[in-house]
C-alpha cells in the first residue's frame, strides 16, 4: 500500500509537471486562474473557478433583450478577435441565457446596476456579460479582450489557444469622468491618428477624450462663419510645420467614432489668452488692431483677446454655435490657462460673459482652474492643473473639478533625464510617480464629492508623430485610467507594476512604441 501510493504522488508530480509545461507553452501562464489575470483596470470583484472558456470557430454570440444598439456592440468583439483568431463569430437573439453555449450579452433590466458596471460570469461552456446599459457591456468586451492571450491584439492570424479562466467578475468604474486629453495645435494630428488615439482609450475604459483645438501655434477646426481662421491660422505648427485643421466634416467623423466606443468628445476653444493664431487671422481681435505674425514657438502668455470689445464676444458667440452644433456631448472646453496679458478685471468680465454664451447652447462649462477665479456658472467645471488656491475657489462656489495635476498627470513630461523628448518644468514623472497618488488627496481640504473625475493631458510642443504619443502616453495613462476607474483601496504599485509587465505584451503584440521603465520587473 505504501509503494502505491509512493508510485501515485510520483505519478502525480510528473502529471503536475506535464500540465505546468503545457500551460507555458500555451502562455497560460498568467491566466492560470481569473484571479491571477493581468487586467488593467483591476476590477472592483474578482473570484475564480475550475476550468476554462475557449473560443473556436464554432462560438456564437448570444444577445438576450437585444436590440440594434447591443447587435452594434456585439460586433465589436467580433472586431478585436477575427484578425488574430480567423474567427467571424455569428451573432443570434435569444430569450434567455440559460439554454444556449457561446458568449451571451444580455441587457438586464435591473436597477441595481450602475451606468457602466457589468457582471461577467466565465464558465466553461459559456461566458455570460450582463449589464443595464450598453456602454456597460462595451466596458465587459474590454475585459474580454484583455483575458485573451496577448496575440489577440495581432491583426495576423495566430496560432494559439484562445481561451479565459472561469470565474466571475463584477465591476464599475470609480469616477464619471475618466479621460485623457490630445493638443493638436503644437502640432497636427490627421483624423486616423486620433482615431487610433481614441481607440487606446476605450481599450482601458476610459470614456472622455478632450481636444485642444485652439492655441497660439495653430487654429484647428474650421468654423464656417469665420473661415480664415483656418485660411490663416490653421497653415502652421511648433516648428514652422505645414500645420493643417479638420472640416466640420472630419470633426463630426472622429465625434461618430468616439460615440461608437462610447467616449465624449470634449472640444477644447482656448481664450482669451492663447490666441495668437486667432488674432493672426482676425487683427481687429486684438487689442490694438495690428495682426501678429504666426507664431511657432512654444513660449506661453503672451496673446489675448480684446475681452471689451463686443466683436470678440461675436467671434466667441458663433465659434461656441458652430461647435455645439457639432458635438453629441454635455461640455465645452473654453480654457482661460495662463491668459497673463489680460487685465485681471477683464479676465474675469470675460470669463462671465463666456460661460453664459457656452449655457445658451447648453453645454457644460470647462476650463482650466483659473476660471475659478471669476463667477462660476452652476455645473461648472474646473481643470485642476496646478495652482491649489483655484482649487479651494472652485469648491467653495460648489463647482466640480477635473483633477489633471501636472506633477502627476501630464503625459508630454520626461520620464527622466534621458528621455529625448517631452518637457520637465513640472518636474519628471516615471511610471511609478504617475500611478502613486490618489486625486482626492492633492489639495487639503478639498471636499472628495466634488471630484467629477480624472484627466491626462498630452501637450505636444515635442511630439510630432503617433509614434511620439505612444511612447510618452505608454504606459503611464494605464495607470492613470486605473486612479480613474478603481477604488483607492484596490490599487498598489508593488501589485500593479506585475500587471504592468504582462501587460507589456499587449503592447507589443499591438506594435505600440512605449517606454519600457526599469521599475517594471520583466524575466
Amino acid at each position: 500500500m505504501r509503494m502505491n501510493m509512493s508510485i501515485f504522488k510520483v505519478k502525480v508530480q510528473v502529471y503536475a509537471i506535464l500540465m505546468l509545461a503545457i500551460v507555458s507553452a500555451c502562455d497560460y501562464s498568467n491566466r492560470t486562474f481569473l484571479t491571477e489575470a493581468a487586467l488593467i483596470p483591476v476590477p472592483v470583484s474578482v473570484s475564480s473557478s475550475k476550468g476554462f472558456f475557449e473560443f473556436s470557430e464554432k462560438t456564437n454570440i448570444y444577445l438576450v433583450n437585444a436590440d440594434l444598439e447591443l447587435h452594434r456592440v456585439a460586433e465589436f468583439l467580433n472586431d478585436y478577435i477575427s484578425p488574430s483568431t480567423g474567427f467571424l463569430l455569428s451573432v443570434k437573439e435569444v430569450e434567455s441565457a440559460e439554454d444556449v453555449f457561446g458568449v451571451i450579452f444580455v441587457l438586464s433590466d435591473d436597477s441595481d446596476f450602475r451606468n457602466e458596471e457589468y457582471e461577467l460570469r466565465i464558465m466553461p461552456n459559456k461566458v455570460v456579460l450582463t449589464s443595464a446599459t450598453h456602454e456597460g457591456i462595451f466596458r465587459g468586451i474590454q475585459t474580454i479582450r484583455q483575458l485573451l492571450p496577448a496575440s489577440i491584439e495581432k491583426q495576423t492570424v495566430q496560432n494559439d489557444k484562445w481561451v479565459i479562466p472561469a470565474g466571475v467578475i463584477r465591476d464599475y468604474p470609480r469616477f464619471q469622468y475618466r479621460g485623457a486629453m490630445l493638443d493638436v495645435s503644437r502640432h497636427f494630428f490627421g483624423v486616423e491618428d486620433v482615431k487610433r488615439y481614441i481607440d487606446y482609450l476605450a481599450s482601458i475604459k476610459m470614456n472622455r477624450f478632450h481636444m485642444h483645438l485652439t492655441d497660439d501655434q495653430g487654429w484647428r477646426i474650421e468654423i464656417k462663419s469665420w473661415p480664415k481662421l483656418t485660411e490663416i491660422g490653421g497653415q502652421t505648427q511648433v516648428g514652422g510645420g505645414r500645420g493643417g485643421f479638420y472640416t466640420q466634416d472630419e470633426f463630426s467623423e472622429i465625434v461618430r467614432y468616439a460615440d461608437d466606443r462610447f467616449i465624449v468628445v470634449v472640444p477644447e476653444i482656448d481664450m482669451p489668452g492663447h490666441t495668437n493664431a486667432a488674432l493672426a487671422s482676425y487683427p481687429e481681435l486684438n487689442p490694438d488692431g495690428i495682426a501678429p505674425e504666426l507664431y511657432t514657438g512654444i513660449d506661453v502668455g503672451f496673446s489675448t483677446l480684446d475681452t471689451r470689445n463686443e466683436l470678440t464676444y461675436t467671434f466667441v458667440e458663433d465659434v461656441i454655435r458652430e461647435i455645439a452644433q457639432l458635438t453629441t456631448g454635455d461640455y465645452l472646453h473654453i480654457g482661460g490657462d495662463e491668459s497673463w496679458v489680460t487685465a485681471k478685471e477683464d479676465y474675469i468680465y470675460f470669463i462671465n460673459r463666456v460661460q453664459d454664451i457656452v449655457l445658451k447652447y447648453n453645454k457644460r462649462i470647462v476650463g482650466w482652474d483659473e476660471i475659478a477665479t471669476a463667477e462660476l456658472r452652476p455645473g461648472a467645471i474646473s481643470q485642476f492643473w496646478k495652482h491649489e488656491e483655484n482649487a479651494l475657489k472652485a469648491a467653495q462656489q460648489g463647482g466640480s473639478i477635473i483633477v489633471s495635476p501636472a506633477d502627476r498627470a501630464y503625459l508630454d513630461m520626461k520620464y527622466d533625464s534621458t528621455t529625448v523628448i517631452g518637457l520637465s518644468w513640472s518636474g519628471f514623472i516615471e511610471v511609478d510617480r504617475a500611478y502613486e497618488w490618489e486625486p482626492t488627496a492633492l489639495v487639503e481640504g478639498f471636499p472628495e464629492a466634488l471630484v467629477y473625475g480624472v484627466e491626462a493631458p498630452l501637450w505636444t510642443e515635442t511630439i510630432e508623430t503617433m509614434k511620439d504619443i505612444e511612447y510618452m502616453i505608454f504606459p503611464r495613462i494605464l495607470g492613470i485610467a486605473e486612479i480613474a476607474w478603481s477604488s483607492a483601496d484596490n490599487r498598489s504599485w508593488d501589485e500593479y507594476k506585475f500587471r504592468l509587465a504582462a501587460f507589456e505584451k499587449r503592447l507589443s503584440a499591438k506594435d505600440v512604441n512605449f517606454y519600457k521603465s526599469p521599475l517594471v520587473p520583466r524575466k
